[in-house]
Order: C-alpha cells, then sequence, then structure tokens
C-alpha cells in the first residue's frame, strides 16, 4: 500500500510535466515562427528553420519520454495496490469458507445457499473493489488535484476558476446517475438471481418436470423471470446512455471556458497560447479523477454494505465446543439419560424425555414413523446438536467433552438425505477414509452390494457422478452412502434410514453383510422398517418424540404394542 501510493505520487508528477512542455512547445514554435517570418527569405531563414526543428523534436522527445516514465510508475501502482486487494480477497475468501465450515448445522438451517454464496463472491468482490480501485482511484485524487490546481494556480488565477467551474457540477450529476446505476445494477442482480435459481431447480428437478408434463409451465415461468431481467436492464441502459454525454458535455463546458477566457487573456497579452494548451490538459487529466469521485463514493458505500454484512458471519459463533477437549478413542458405550431436544430454529420439540442404552459393540433399533424424532438422535449423536435437557455419555464421559472433530472421525454415518459429491464413485467411497487402499474400496463396495452395478458401468469405480449423484438411483446412492461409511472403519456405525430406498431383496443383501460388519461395533439403526430392526440387539420405538416401547425383538412382538402391529402391517404389505 505506501509503495502503491510512492509509485502513484511518481506517476502523476511525471503525468503533469508534458503539459508544461506542451506550453513551452507552443509557445516555442510561435515565436519561433514570428522569428522565421521575419528572416523569410533572407540568409538566416534556413538556420532558423533548421533550429526550430531541433526544438520541437527535443521537446518531442522530452514527452515521450515523460509518457513513458508515467506508464512504467502506473504499472507499478496496479501491480501494488491491486495485487494488494487481490491477495486481501484471497484471505477473505478463504476466511469466510472456513468460518462455513466451523459453523454448526443450525446455522445452515437459518440461511439459504444462494445466500452465503452471495456473502463469499458479490460482497467480498465488493469490499475487493473498496481497497483495490476505490483506494487507487481515490489516492490518485487526492495527490493529483492539488499538483495540478497549484501548476494552474501559478499561470493564472482567473482562468483556473473558470476552467474548474464545471468540474463540481460534474461531480455531484456522476454521484446521483450513479446512485440511480447502483439501484438498478442490484435490481438486475436479484432478477438474475432469481433466473438462476429457477434455471438449477429445472435442471436439477428435469425428471420431475418431464414425468408431470410441466415443461412448457417452466418455459413460462422462465420467460417471465427473463422478461423482468430484460426490462431492469434496459431501464439501467437508458440511464448509461445518459451518462457518458452528460460528462462529455461538461468537460466541453469547461474547454469552451478555458479556450474563451484564455483567449480573451491572450489578446489583453497576460498569457500564451502555450497556456491555453496547458490548460486544456490540466482540465482533461482533472476530468477523470472528478468523474471518479462519485463512482468512488458509490464503491465506498457499498463496500462499506458488504464488510457489514460479512462480519455478521465471521462474528457468528460455534457454541458447539469441547469442555475437556478429549481426544483419545472411546469404544462405544452410549446412553442416552432423559433427553429432550427442541430445534432452535422452528421450536419444535423433537425429543422428550429419552433415555436408553446401547454397550460397546451391541446394536440398538430406532423405529417410528416420520417425524417420531429418529433423525434428531442421530444428529445429537454425531453432535451436530446440543441436547436441550438430559445427558449424552460416551464410555462414561458427558459426549461434550470430546474433542468434536476425535468424536465425529470414531463415526460412521449413512444420513437420510443422500448426498454424493460430482466426483468418481472410487473417490466418493474414499471420502470416508482417503487413506484406504483399493482393496478395501471394493470390499466396502460389496458390503454394501454395489460392486455388481459399478462392474456394470463402462469405467466401473472410474465412473463420474452428476450433481449430488443423479448418475446413480435412489438405491444405489444409499448403497454408495454406506460403502463410504463402512471404509472408516468406525466405532459407532450410524445408518439413518439407509435402506429406504431399496428393495426386499437387495436390504436383505445388505442387511446380511451389515451382520458381519456391524459385529464389534456399536451400531445404530434407525428406520421405519421393523426388517432393518431385526438384527438388533435392542429396540427402541418412538413417538411424537417420546419412547413408548422398548426390548428385543421377540420381546416386542410378543408384548403384542404398537411394534408388533408396524410389524404385521408391513408384512402384510410385502406380502402383498
Amino acid at each position: 500500500m505506501i509503495w502503491g501510493v510512492l509509485f502513484l505520487i511518481l506517476s502523476n508528477y511525471f503525468g503533469i510535466w508534458p503539459a508544461i512542455v506542451v506550453r513551452y512547445a507552443v509557445d516555442y514554435v510561435t515565436n519561433s515562427f514570428s522569428v522565421y517570418r521575419l528572416f523569410e527569405g533572407g540568409v538566416l531563414s534556413k538556420d532558423i528553420f533548421n533550429h526550430l526543428e531541433v526544438g520541437v523534436l527535443i521537446l518531442g522527445g522530452l514527452m515521450i519520454l515523460m509518457a513513458l516514465l508515467r506508464g512504467f510508475f502506473l504499472f507499478l501502482v496496479r501491480q501494488t495496490i491491486i495485487v494488494m486487494s487481490r491477495k486481501i480477497e484471497y484471505d477473505l475468501k478463504n476466511e469466510i469458507y472456513e468460518q462455513y465450515q466451523n459453523l454448526p448445522l443450525s446455522f445452515y438451517r437459518r440461511n439459504n445457499t444462494g445466500d452465503l454464496m452471495n456473502r463469499i463472491s458479490e460482497d467480498v468482490n465488493h469490499v475487493r473493489m473498496y481497497l483495490g480501485p476505490g483506494i487507487m482511484y481515490g489516492v490518485n485524487l487526492v495527490v493529483l488535484f492539488p499538483m495540478v490546481i497549484y501548476e494552474m494556480l501559478s499561470v493564472n488565477i482567473e482562468l483556473t476558476m473558470y476552467a474548474l467551474l464545471p468540474l463540481p457540477i460534474l461531480s455531484l450529476c456522476i454521484y446521483f446517475v450513479n446512485n440511480i446505476i447502483n439501484k438498478r445494477s442490484q435490481e438486475i442482480q436479484e432478477s438474475l438471481s432469481d433466473m438462476s435459481t429457477a434455471v438449477q431447480e429445472a435442471f436439477s428437478g428435469i425428471r420431475v418436470l418431464k414425468a408431470f408434463v410441466r415443461e412448457k409451465e417452466s418455459v413460462k415461468k422462465f420467460e417471465v423471470q427473463s422478461e423482468q431481467y430484460k426490462h431492469r436492464s434496459l431501464k439501467l441502459t437508458f440511464v448509461n446512455a445518459l451518462f457518458f454525454p452528460l460528462i462529455m458535455a461538461l468537460i466541453g463546458v469547461s474547454v469552451l471556458l478555458t479556450i474563451y477566457i484564455g483567449g480573451s487573456q491572450v489578446i489583453r497579452g497576460e498569457i500564451t497560447y502555450g497556456n491555453i494548451a496547458e490548460f486544456i490538459i490540466y482540465v482533461n487529466m482533472l476530468t477523470w479523477p472528478v468523474t471518479a469521485l462519485g463512482w468512488i463514493t458509490s464503491i465506498n458505500q457499498r463496500a462499506a454494505a458488504s464488510q457489514k454484512r460479512i462480519n455478521q458471519f465471521l462474528q457468528e459463533k460455534n457454541h458447539l465446543v469441547s469442555t475437556k477437549n478429549i481426544k483419545t478413542g472411546f469404544k462405544g458405550d452410549v446412553i442416552f439419560d432423559k433427553v429432550s431436544f427442541i430445534y432452535p430454529d422452528s421450536g419444535i420439540q423433537a425429543l422428550k424425555n429419552v433415555s436408553f442404552q446401547v454397550k460397546a459393540g451391541q446394536s440398538i433399533a430406532i423405529i417410528g414413523t416420520t417425524g417420531s424424532g429418529k433423525s434428531t438422535i442421530a444428529n445429537l449423536l454425531l453432535r451436530l446438536y446440543d441436547v436441550s435437557e438430559g445427558t449424552i455419555t460416551l464410555d462414561g464421559k458427558d459426549i461434550k467433552a470430546y474433542d468434536i472433530s476425535t468424536l465425529r472421525g470414531r463415526m460412521g454415518y449413512v444420513p437420510q438425505d443422500v448426498f454424493l459429491f460430482s466426483d468418481t464413485i472410487r473417490n466418493n467411497i474414499r471420502f470416508g477414509n482417503e487413506g484406504i487402499s483399493e482393496q478395501e474400496v471394493v470390499q466396502a463396495a460389496k458390503d454394501a452390494d454395489l460392486y455388481d452395478n459399478i462392474l456394470d458401468f463402462p469405467k466401473g469405480l472410474e465412473t463420474l457422478l452428476g450433481e449430488r449423484g443423479i448418475t446413480l438411483s435412489g438405491g444405489q446412492k444409499q448403497r454408495a452412502s454406506i460403502a463410504r461409511a463402512i471404509v472408516r472403519n468406525p466405532r459407532v456405525l450410524i445408518l439413518d434410514d439407509a435402506l429406504s430406498a431399496v428393495d426386499t431383496n437387495t436390504e436383505n443383501t445388505i442387511l446380511k453383510s451389515l451382520e458381519r460388519i456391524m459385529k464389534g461395533r456399536t451400531s445404530v439403526i434407525i428406520s421405519h422398517r421393523v426388517s432393518s430392526a431385526k438384527l438388533a440387539d435392542h429396540i427402541v420405538v418412538l413417538d411424537d418424540g417420546k419412547i413408548i416401547e422398548q426390548g428385543t425383538n421377540k420381546d416386542l412382538l410378543a408384548a403384542r404394542g404398537a411394534y408388533a402391529d408396524l410389524y404385521e402391517k408391513q408384512l402384510n404389505q410385502e406380502e402383498a
């Protein structure tokens, strides 16, 4: 920044000199030509003309030298101030992204993806524009203005006043026009954002659109948004069309005043022709800094608003912190003791006084209908949220005492809403443990009953998956997710409705593999299917966040309660 300001001063210094050289050149040529006319046709006329040529060449060479020096220092200005702004942009984006990674799940439930993307792209760009071009042109104005005004005043005070008269009006006009441009640019950005969201949803849900024959409606919806975007863009184009003629008109007024007043003073013998040429160059030199004043003000306002929005995110605190920072592993003894939980963003109570225990190496099944609180148990075990009441202990220690990375690193999780990355099948499986061998990837795929499907693909494990794994079917995605969890070799395996998208035969195949995989591991099977629960040593039945039954499969069937009713209904459905 300091070097940039220094180079800016030097570039402006060498930028002013050409105007002074032009003054000398015009006066030199005018005076020399007057002398030449006196001796025209005489013996000395040729010598006078030769001297005139040499003088013009020297002055021209000086102007070229000054231009090259100014250009060189302007290059250094951009290599310091603009590069500085780019480096700050790089740091700021990394800082925001790292903050996003550290914030809890509740944060993402409160904020939509588009807004988060806007913070790390548009808002950071506004800040960069202030730190780079904003500061550069602002400092340029502060440096250049006094230097030029001093030179102008040293020549003629009256001419200086007239020459500068239109410039404040120009700056005010640009400020107001810039505000209109910014407002309309924001409207265009909003329209563009709406269009992008609509297109993204249409492409992501293209199967549903085609299945329900809604292509025409989708096109009409896009046309409406596109029409709004076009209308707003044309309004901005109209303002831009007025913007440049306005600037040129006011600059023209300044030049005309300079020539008119300057011409009068030349007639009176107060200044020379060279002074008029010099003043015209000075006026043109001041035009851009004065024009930029309104633009800089607008940039500063946008940057201040953007930085405020960025700071709101950077100041967000992750309340999920470790109390004792225990980094040693655990065996897998899990106890829920009178656990209640209310989602902080919605206020919905998902669990009410839930208590159960599963010993290391054993398995537990959490059964219940939709909205009964099954997935909440998985979220609490992974410590994506903290309990509202009660405690969860692992190996006799409060779950809050463990280092969060260590805690989650010892768990394998298969979410209900499967998410696969736009990468190869191999890398999606290895995502759970990037240090594993090819053989372990293949074994995990076999255990999840996915390997035969992979062999059907021309590129096998190197098959690239589309966005969110759209290349695979629902069942294949779930099995890939199971393979991803298995390769972590976790102490606690959490399956959150992991078999909901597979058929009964595939489910039985995966369950047989899981029976072997689950040996020696604490396993939590969350499902609405009782067939998945049969593997578990202990079964908990949830309803509206409360435990209504718990016991072994045999005991619950004998009790003829809610579990037995659910078992019979699903058995009848499968038979049908």
